[in-house]
C-alpha cells in the first residue's frame, strides 16, 4: 500500500511538473478549461494538428513542435493526454485534477514555510543559526520567491478560492515593486476568471494590482479600457477573448464558465470600481457604449448601476464646490444628458412592460433631477445664468411623471401578469416620488393625482393581496 501511494504521490508531482511547464513556456495563456479525457482527441481533430509529448513528457503546443528540430523517433503520440494547450488557451483534464490540487498545495504551503522562515532569520547567520535551521531553508530568498510564485499560480489555476496564495503573491510582488509583475498579476486574475468568472478573490486582487500602479503608469487610460472590457466581455458570456474557441467541439470547455457569466455581480461591482480612475473622456464614452447593452438586458439591474456611477461621476466633475463658474458653464450640458437618459428609460419602460429594473433606474434619474436641476430646496428653479430658455421647473416634471404613470395603469394584463407587475410598480413609483420633492411641490402633486383618481382604490384594484402595504404607503404619502 506505501508503494502504491508514493508511486501515487510521484505521479502528481511528475503532473504538476508538466503544468508549470506549460505555463512557463506560454506565459500569455489567457484562458483555461477542464474537460473529460475523451474530448482531447475531437478536440485536436477540429483544430488540425495532433497532440504531441516529448520524451522528457513535458506537454508542447503545436507551434513549438513545428518551430522545433526533433526526430519522430523522440515524438510519442499517446492515446489519452493530461493537457492541452494551443492559441494561449490551455485545457486540464478533469481525472488529474485531485492530484494536481495535491501536488500544488503541498508544493505551495512548503514554498510559502520556508519563505516565511527565511524572512524571519537574522541579517548575518550565526553558527547557531546554521546549527539550528535545516541547510534546506538557507537558500535565497530570491529563489524562495520564484517558488512561491511558480507554485501559487499553479494552485490558483485549480483552486481560484485559495486566498493564501493570492496573499503570498502580494507579499512578494510589494517586496519586489516591478511594473512588469503586477501587470503579471493582471494576467493572472484574468486567467483565473476565464473559468472562474465570479472569483471574488480574483476581482479583489485586480483591484489591488491596479491601485498599485495608479499614479505611476504612463498608460493608466489604457489599462482601464481594457478592464472595461474585459468585465462586458465576461458579463456578454462571448467576446474576442472567446473566438479562437468558438467551434462546437472547442467550445465543450468554455460553456460551463460562459453560463456562469450572466448577471455577475463581482463583475459589474469592478467596473463600478473603475469610474474614479477614468477620465472625463473615458466616462463620457462609457456612458455612450453601455446603453446599447443595458437595452438588450432590461432585466440585469448592475448595468443600470453602472451608468448611475457613471453619471454621478460626470456630475461631482461638472458642479464643482470650489469653481462655481465652471458649474454654470457645465449645467446646461448635464441637464441634456439626464433628460435624454430620462427619456431613454420611458421608452423602455414602455416596451419593456413590469421590469423592476427601469423603474429603480428611474427613481436615481428622477432624485437627481428634482436635486439639481428641477428646484433647489426652497422651491426655486435651478438654472445657470443665460439658458432661461431651458425650463427645469418641477411643474413639468410632476406631469411628465404621471402622465407615464397613467399610461402604465392602462396597460392590459396577460398570463405572466406583466401588466399588473407594470402598475405596482408604476404606484410605488409615483409614491416614492411624492416624497422627494418640496412640501409647496406635494400638495400640486396631490391634486393632480386626484384628477387621475383614488390612488388607494387604484391600488387595491390592481393587486388587492397587498392592501395592508398600500395602506402603510398612502398614509405616509399624506394620504395621497
Amino acid at each position: 500500500m506505501s508503494k502504491e501511494l508514493s508511486y501515487a504521490e510521484g505521479n502528481s508531482f511528475s503532473l504538476l511538473k508538466q503544468l508549470e511547464d506549460i505555463l512557463e513556456c506560454d506565459p500569455l495563456i489567457d484562458e483555461v478549461g477542464f474537460i473529460h479525457p475523451s474530448q482531447f482527441m475531437a478536440l485536436n481533430e477540429d483544430r488540425g494538428h495532433s497532440l504531441h509529448l516529448f520524451g522528457n513528457n513535458v506537454l508542447q503546443s503545436a507551434d513549438e513542435i513545428l518551430s522545433t528540430d526533433i526526430p519522430d523517433s523522440d515524438v510519442i503520440r499517446p492515446k489519452n493526454t493530461n493537457f492541452w494547450n494551443r492559441d494561449h488557451k490551455l485545457a486540464i483534464s478533469t481525472e488529474a485534477l485531485l492530484p494536481l490540487y495535491g501536488a500544488a498545495r503541498h508544493a505551495f504551503m512548503d514554498a510559502i514555510r520556508q519563505y516565511k522562515m527565511l524572512r524571519n532569520l537574522p541579517i548575518k547567520t550565526d553558527r547557531f543559526v546554521e546549527e539550528t535551521v535545516p541547510k534546506s531553508c538557507l537558500v535565497s530568498e530570491e529563489l524562495i520567491e520564484s517558488e512561491v510564485m511558480k507554485h501559487s499560480k499553479a494552485l490558483l489555476l485549480l483552486s481560484s478560492d485559495f486566498g493564501t496564495a493570492w496573499n503570498s503573491r502580494k507579499l512578494v510582488v510589494s517586496k519586489r515593486k516591478f511594473f512588469s509583475m503586477f501587470m503579471e498579476e493582471l494576467l493572472l486574475s484574468a486567467l483565473v476568471l476565464s473559468y472562474s468568472p465570479k472569483s471574488e478573490h480574483a476581482w479583489s486582487h485586480r483591484r489591488w494590482a491596479i491601485k498599485m500602479i495608479a499614479g505611476k503608469c504612463p498608460s493608466m487610460q489604457e489599462i482601464v479600457r481594457k478592464e472595461s472590457e474585459l468585465v462586458e466581455e465576461i458579463a456578454e458570456g462571448l467576446g474576442a477573448r472567446f473566438s479562437e474557441l468558438s467551434k462546437p467541439v472547442g467550445s465543450t470547455f468554455l460553456s460551463f464558465s460562459l453560463q456562469k457569466s450572466k448577471m455577475n455581480y463581482r463583475a459589474w461591482n469592478h467596473r463600478c470600481w473603475l469610474v474614479s480612475y477614468m477620465t472625463s473622456g473615458q466616462v463620457l464614452d462609457e456612458l455612450n457604449n453601455s446603453r446599447k447593452w443595458a437595452g438588450l438586458h432590461v432585466a440585469d439591474n448592475c448595468c443600470f448601476h453602472y451608468r448611475s456611477q457613471l453619471m454621478l461621476r460626470m456630475l461631482r466633475d461638472s458642479c464643482s464646490e470650489q469653481d462655481p463658474d465652471l458649474c454654470s458653464g457645465c449645467m446646461p450640458n448635464l441637464y441634456r444628458v439626464w433628460k435624454d437618459e430620462l427619456d431613454w428609460d420611458e421608452m423602455l419602460i414602455k416596451q419593456y412592460i413590469g421590469r423592476e429594473a427601469l423603474w429603480l433606474h428611474r427613481r436615481f434619474l428622477s432624485q437627481c433631477w428634482i436635486k439639481h436641476f428641477a428646484a433647489d430646496l426652497r422651491g426655486a428653479p435651478f438654472h445657470p445664468e443665460g439658458h432661461s430658455s431651458i425650463n427645469h421647473g418641477i411643474g413639468i416634471f410632476i406631469d411628465n411623471e404621471l402622465q407615464l404613470f397613467h399610461s402604465c395603469l392602462a396597460v392590459p394584463d396577460n398570463d405572466f401578469e406583466d401588466g399588473q407587475a407594470q402598475a405596482v410598480l408604476a404606484a410605488a413609483y409615483i409614491l416614492w416620488v411624492s416624497k422627494q420633492i418640496a412640501q409647496s411641490k406635494g400638495i400640486e402633486l396631490q391634486e393632480k393625482l386626484r384628477e387621475v383618481g383614488d390612488l388607494k382604490t387604484l391600488l387595491n384594484k390592481v393587486c388587492p393581496e397587498k392592501i395592508l402595504l398600500w395602506d402603510g404607503l398612502n398614509r405616509s404619502s399624506g394620504g395621497i
